[in-house]
C-alpha cells in the first residue's frame, strides 16, 4: 500500500508555497485543502476544508518574514487540526523563526525561542519537524518530539561539484562545530573567521584563523541576514590570499542591505535553500542558487508517518 492510500494529509500555510508543493510532490502525494487568509485588520482566519478525524496531519510553515504573521498562520492551523479531530499533528518549520533569541545573553532580556516552541506546544502540536535550527538546545525546549533534520547533504551534492579542493570556513566561532562537519565530510581542511562586533548586525574586526593562501573558499552557516559578517569575512579571505570564495547558508533571511553587499562581494557565487523564499531582488541576483530541500523534507516526512527511523537522512 502506498503512502497516497494511506491516511496522511499535508497542509501548507502561506509562507513558502514553492517548497511545500515541492515537498508533496517527493512524498508523491497532493497538498490537501485549506484556506489561510486575513480579515481587513489582519486577523488571520483559516478552515480547514477536508475532513481530517483520525488523519497523521503535517502543516508545513516557515515563520519566515513577516515572521509574526507566519507564526500566527502556524499557531492557528494547529489548533484548527486539533479541534478537527486530528489524529497526530506534525508542525513542519523549515525556518524555526526567534531562534537567535535562544539565551539570556543580557540582563532583562526574553528567550523567545522558548516562548515560542510553548506557543507551538501549547496550541497543540504533537511533533515538530524543522531544518538546521540556529542553535540545537532549542530541541529541548519542547516537550514533544522534535526531528531536527541538516541540510547537509543537499550542501554536499552541490560543493562536490566545485571544481579544484575546497577548504570550509566557519564565518564566527559559533558555527565552527557547523563548519568542521561539513569539512570532515568533504575530508578537506578548516578555517575560522574571528570577529569581533560593536553591536547587533555591526562588526567591528575580522581576523582569519588559518591558511587560505590560495585555496578555493566556502563560507558554511546556517542563515544570511544582512550578509555584513559574511561578506566582511569574503573580503578577509581574499586579503589574505584566497583564490576564490563561495559560500552555503540554509537559510536565506536578506534582510536590509544584504542583496547589495553580495553582489558587491568577491563571492562568486551563494548557495541557499529554498526554506524561505526570496524575494525578487534576491531572486533577480546572478551570485545566488537555490537548493531545495523538498526531497529531503518529504524524505523525512515519510519515515516519521511509517515510524522508521530518519538517521539515514543524517549524511
Amino acid at each position: 500500500m502506498s503512502i497516497v492510500d494511506r491516511k496522511i494529509k499535508v497542509f501548507a500555510g502561506n509562507s513558502c508555497p514553492d517548497l511545500a508543493v515541492s515537498i508533496a510532490s517527493a512524498m508523491g502525494v497532493h497538498l490537501s485543502d485549506i484556506s489561510v487568509t486575513a480579515f481587513a485588520d489582519g486577523e488571520v482566519n483559516c478552515q480547514i476544508r477536508e475532513n481530517v478525524r483520525g488523519v497523521e496531519v503535517f502543516l508545513i510553515q516557515s515563520t519566515c518574514r513577516p515572521v509574526n504573521d507566519n507564526l500566527m498562520e502556524l499557531l492557528i492551523m494547529v489548533d484548527a487540526a486539533r479541534r478537527a479531530s486530528a489524529h497526530n499533528i506534525t508542525a513542519v518549520i523549515p525556518y524555526f523563526g526567534y531562534a537567535r533569541q535562544d539565551k539570556k545573553d543580557a540582563p532583562r532580556v526574553p528567550v523567545s525561542a522558548k516562548l515560542v516552541a510553548d506557543l507551538i506546544t501549547t496550541a497543540g502540536a504533537d511533533r515538530i519537524l524543522a531544518m538546521d535550527l540556529h542553535a540545537g538546545q532549542i530541541q529541548g525546549y519542547f516537550n514533544i518530539p522534535v526531528d531536527h533534520l541538516f541540510a547537509a547533504p543537499v550542501a554536499l551534492q552541490r560543493l562536490r561539484q566545485i571544481d579544484g579542493e575546497i577548504m570550509m570556513v566557519s564565518p564566527d566561532a559559533g558555527g565552527v562545530e557547523r563548519a568542521r562537519a561539513m569539512a570532515k565530510r568533504l575530508n578537506v581542511d578548516l578555517a575560522v573567521i574571528d570577529k569581533r562586533r560593536e553591536e547587533a548586525n555591526k562588526v567591528a574586526g575580522m581576523t582569519v584563523i588559518g591558511d587560505v593562501e590560495g585555496a578555493t573558499c566556502c563560507f558554511y552557516d546556517d542563515m544570511i541576514d544582512t550578509a555584513g559578517t559574511l561578506t566582511k569575512g569574503a573580503e578577509a579571505v581574499i586579503e589574505q590570499g584566497a583564490r576564490d570564495v563561495y559560500a552555503f547558508a540554509t537559510h536565506p533571511v536578506f534582510s536590509g542591505p544584504a542583496i547589495e553587499r553580495l553582489e558587491a562581494s568577491p563571492f562568486k557565487k551563494v548557495f541557499v535553500t529554498d526554506t524561505i523564499p526570496l524575494t525578487p531582488e534576491a531572486a533577480a541576483c546572478d551570485k545566488i542558487e537555490v537548493l531545495s530541500v523538498g526531497p529531503l523534507m518529504g524524505e523525512a516526512i515519510r519515515s516519521i508517518y511509517e515510524e522508521t527511523s530518519i538517521s539515514k537522512l543524517f549524511v
